[in-house]
């Protein structure tokens, strides 16, 4: 073994996704071959067009995971944060999800998905100087 280099992937390797498919190929032993992924791509606008807010997310693997959640700072406090949080949910449970993941930084919003069932599950402090990174998962029904 110590005649291995280590050496930046090329442009053409990156393209190809080869190291991508053989992980994959390895997971399709433990867990079947991976469904594709869903997403869930929300806006929230008002009647003059005007963006307010909306949601990222994808499903995969029965798992909604959140990336990005945002609201206008003159929208907030009115619903529609939850209102985006519970459309998405609704159509990743439609979607077959089972639980949901997000990251939220301290200054963020944990007290918000909090409120709607969420648990921290992991913290990593001083993730941004200072502040910490929430890890949050809920599990999800139907109905």
């Amino acid at each position: 073994m110590n005649d291995i280099t280590l050496a930046a992937a090329t442009p053409e390797e990156i393209r190809s996704g080869e190291l991508g498919r053989r992980l994959r190929e390895y997971n399709y032993g433990f867990v079947g071959e991976y469904p594709d992924q869903q997403y869930i791509r929300l806006n929230a606008r008002d009647s003059r067009g005007r963006l307010l807010g909306g949601l990222r997310s994808l499903v995969f693997l029965h798992w909604l995971t959140i990336d990005v959640l945002f609201v206008e700072a003159d929208a907030r406090g009115a619903g529609l944060g939850s209102r985006l949080l519970a459309e998405a949910e609704r159509q990743a449970v439609a979607l077959g999800a089972r639980h949901a993941k997000l990251e939220t930084f301290e200054w963020q919003a944990p007290a918000f998905y909090r409120k709607h069932g969420y648990e921290e599950y992991a913290r990593i402090d001083d993730y941004a100087p200072g502040f910490h990174l929430c890890c949050m998962k809920k599990a999800l029904h139907a109905g």
